[in-house]
Formats: C-alpha cells, sequence, structure tokens
C-alpha cells in the first residue's frame, strides 16, 4: 500500500485549527437545536390538552389506596423540559470550552507563525483531561486588512469574559442587595454570549492565520519549483527520460 505523503508543516497546522473549528461548531449545531428542542416544551409556548386520567393505586399522591386524577400532557412536557434543560446545560458547557479553545488555539497558531517557529500541530496543556486555553490576544496585526475586526472581536470576547468572572465573584456573596442583584443579572447577560463571542474571535483567528502563512507557503512553493527544476536538469535526467 503506497503511503500518504507527509504534509508540509503548514498543511498540518492549519489542519489542526480547522479541526478545532470543526469540533466547536459541531457543538454550536447542537446547542442550537438543543435550544430550539427545549423551548418546544416550554409551558408559555404550547397548548396543554385539559384531558386527565384517573389513577389508583398504593403510591398516588403517596397515600396506600387513594385515587386521583393527573393530567399526563402536562407531566409529559414537565419531564422533556427537565430532559432536555439537563441535555442544553451539558452542551452549552461543551460549546463554551470547544469555542473557547477554538479561538485560543487559534490564537496560539498565529503567534508561534509570527515567531518564526514552524509548529506541525496546534499545542495545548489538559489539566484533568480538560484542554487549558492559551492567552486570546494576537498582536502585530496592524497592517493586516482584519487587523481591526479582529481587535473587535477581542474586545468582545474580553468583556463576555470580564462579566463572566464579575458575576461570579457577586454570585460569592452571602448578602446581595437589589443594586448587586440588577449588576449580577446584567453581568450573567453579557457573560452569556461568551461561546459565540468565542466562535467569532476564532473564524477572524483563522484567517489571521492564513494571512501568517502566506509567505511560509510561498517559500514551501520556490523550494518545490527549485527541486522540480533541479530534476529536469540534462545532467539529473536519465536518457529513457529524455524521449518519454
Amino acid at each position: 500500500m503506497r503511503e500518504k505523503p507527509a504534509q508540509h508543516w503548514t498543511e498540518s497546522l492549519f489542519d489542526s485549527v480547522y479541526a478545532l473549528y470543526e469540533t466547536a461548531r459541531e457543538y454550536q449545531a447542537a446547542y442550537q437545536s438543543a435550544r430550539l428542542t427545549r423551548d418546544g416544551v416550554d409551558f408559555d409556548r404550547r397548548k396543554i390538552h385539559e384531558g386527565r386520567i384517573e389513577v389508583a393505586g398504593p403510591d398516588v399522591w403517596g397515600t396506600p389506596g387513594r385515587t386521583g386524577r393527573r393530567d399526563p400532557h402536562a407531566n409529559a412536557l414537565a419531564v422533556l423540559d427537565r430532559l432536555y434543560g439537563s441535555l442544553l446545560s451539558e452542551i452549552e458547557e461543551r460549546y463554551d470550552q470547544a469555542a473557547l479553545i477554538y479561538a485560543s488555539g487559534t490564537a496560539w497558531a498565529v503567534r508561534a507563525v509570527q515567531r518564526g517557529e514552524q509548529p506541525a500541530y496546534v499545542s495545548l496543556v489538559a489539566d484533568r483531561d480538560v484542554l487549558v486555553p492559551p492567552p486570546l490576544e494576537i498582536p502585530g496585526l496592524d497592517t493586516w486588512s482584519d487587523g481591526p475586526a479582529l481587535d473587535a472581536a477581542y474586545n468582545a470576547l474580553v468583556r463576555c469574559t470580564e462579566a463572566a468572572e464579575y458575576g461570579e465573584e457577586l454570585g460569592d456573596q452571602d448578602d446581595i442587595s437589589d443594586h448587586a442583584a440588577d449588576e449580577l443579572t446584567r453581568a450573567h447577560a453579557v457573560a452569556s454570549g461568551m461561546a459565540d463571542a468565542s466562535f467569532a474571535y476564532g473564524l477572524l483567528a483563522q484567517r489571521a492565520l492564513n494571512f501568517v502563512l502566506l509567505e511560509p507557503r510561498r517559500a514551501r512553493e520556490r523550494e518545490i519549483a527549485l527541486a522540480r527544476a533541479e530534476a529536469q536538469r540534462p545532467e539529473n535526467t536519465a536518457p529513457g527520460d529524455a524521449q518519454a
């Protein structure tokens, strides 16, 4: 079996980043789908059928030998709301993490190329099997046309991160005043957009990676062109090759 040629580091690094993008996008789509599914069983959005059933048994309402009436449709929606809510919370947490790793991992790749390094893959650190996001900021792209958009996306993500930290600080207080409660609500509202902000920043950081990889890719193309030219020189061509 013919072995697949080894990838150049510029290709494998970009594939590494793209894998992080696909991961975040999968969780983003799953989160959106789970949220819509849960909304479908929201009591305020549904017309609950008023029909009831009569149930007799030793455990009805916790009293032996009692008979009672139940609302089967309302009960089903309550059960589904609980199940979908639990699933939604887990997917949301995974989307938050995947989007942040996509953004920070891509930023890591850009900074590494800017330093003149040639990493074949995004390198991350794990703490108890949980990936630790590297720093998010990407400096030195003032001349890039999308630099202002990258800075704006970074600032939006920082606002979400700071809001989340502030919300945690307020939530840890034993006695929260009405003013602090209002601030806590506002902080949670801003922090709730962190996954989407991470994903948006990751998309721009991925474009920045393409930008900083332009010269290494051109250098690779020049190497390939020189190697081909060298192989086609008469002294490096076998007699039979010239007639082929």
